[in-house]
């Protein structure tokens, strides 16, 4: 293909608005826009994706894989912008969306239940102002999330641990969409906003739900469902019965891994896969982020949107364009993909964008090698160039020790 025909347009400076070093690569060498829309470049190489082998793709990135989805971690400082966040371990290999992932968790104290007891919290609204008011740790309080089920209009009570944070997606998953109760179905329901708690609420009128980890608590303080006012010592299965009992914290980094107990580490990440297909644009993306260096891209064949990048340099006594025609029809008729650059440009501006588009051979028709029967072949990620000769061009490439072409 032509360069012209794909009209495509290189940038000198990377985008202000470069989220990734991938992605200002890719807005640099003419594959999508600032917009992130893709260009006729860039739909070449997702089109090229599409017909490769996914798994051989896949197996040039560094992955992490969950059960369904297969992730790439964006780790690049202040660079790092992925669209999801993903909790993984570095130990056993562990990953899932961090609204998802699970981690091993630990009760706080072992001790036997005691006597629950009403005290004066004034101004505690707040799980941090009731610890601090009662000096004790978050771990022995527990924390109420009020929601209204959308399905029945019932109102749901959840009871997590005052350290912790929940997961409104393993809730949804758990029982379907909720929204927040309103001021009039907490009160409705006899509890208190800022001073709630599941003891003593009508378990016909709200569906009470409590982490896992809240049954192994015991002696937490909770609210009075009245206005300044905190019970301490409430246990689950003694002063209230939930009628779910399931996971529903959210795992952050630093906590111990399900599978291993090793620390868990959180990461920004695209999805390039799931069980039923590939994102290929994400796919693009990750290339870029990890082939790269500091003049373009370094694509490896397997990925690339074209073998080769050919391209002429205006001769003064010998017609090169002419003769980079008959190279670019003899390579497209040996199976290679070519990227034929028919610019009547300097030989310098015609470097630069070939090393940002990123080809992983370039073959210059030169005036000076031409004279000797010669074009001039380069390594995308080498900076060494070769005289080849014509009759010998084809047989050459098909034997390049860094590109496979079987």
């Amino acid at each position: 293909m032509k360069y012209k025909d794909l009209n495509i347009q290189t940038q000198r400076e990377f985008p202000n608005n470069a989220r990734t070093a991938g992605f200002g690569w890719l807005v640099r060498a003419g594959y999508l826009t600032r917009e992130n829309q893709l260009l006729p470049l860039g739909e070449r190489a997702i089109s090229q994706l599409h017909a490769k082998r996914s798994a051989d793709v896949l197996a040039l990135l560094p992955t992490l894989k969950s059960e369904t989805e297969t992730f790439f971690p964006l780790e690049m400082g202040p660079l790092e912008m992925g669209p999801l966040e993903i909790i993984h371990c570095p130990a056993c290999g562990y990953a899932k969306r961090i609204e998802l992932a699970q981690f091993r968790k630990t009760p706080f104290s072992t001790e036997a239940p005691l006597p629950t007891e009403k005290v004066l919290t004034p101004d505690c609204p707040t799980i941090e102002s009731l610890a601090n008011f009662l000096n004790i740790p978050k771990e022995k309080t527990a924390k109420a999330v009020m929601y209204t089920r959308t399905s029945d209009n019932r109102f749901v009570f959840i009871v997590v641990r005052g350290d912790m944070q929940m997961s409104e997606t393993k809730l949804k998953n758990l029982i379907g969409d909720v929204r927040a109760a309103t001021v009039e179905e907490i009160s409705a329901a006899g509890a208190a906003a800022g001073y709630a708690s599941p003891a003593g609420l009508n378990a016909k009128r709200a569906l009470i739900v409590v982490d896992d980890l809240i049954p192994q608590s015991p002696n937490l303080a909770a609210g009075a469902n009245e206005a300044g006012y905190h019970l301490l010592n409430t246990n689950c299965g003694r002063d209230y019965s939930p009628e779910i009992v399931a996971d529903l914290i959210q795992a952050k980094a630093g906590d111990s891994c399900v599978g291993c107990g090793n620390p868990l580490s959180a990461s920004s990440a695209l999805c390039l896969a799931t069980r039923s297909k590939f994102d290929f644009e994400n796919i693009l993306l990750a290339l870029a982020e990890t082939h790269h260096d500091d003049k373009g891209l370094t694509l490896p064949k397997s990925a690339a949107p074209f073998d080769v990048y050919l391209m002429h340099v205006p001769g003064k006594q010998m017609d090169t364009r002419a003769q980079a025609e008959e190279i670019y029809n003899q390579l497209q008729a040996a199976g290679f993909s070519v990227l034929f650059d028919d610019r009547d440009e300097r030989a310098g501006v015609k470097f630069n964008d070939a090393d940002l588009i990123g080809c992983p051979l370039r073959i210059t028709v030169g005036e000076k090698a031409l004279q000797n029967g010669m074009v001039e072949l380069k390594k995308r990620t080498t900076s060494e160039i070769q005289h080849i000769e014509l009759g010998d061009l084809v047989s050459i490439i098909r034997n390049s020790e860094s590109v496979s072409y079987a």
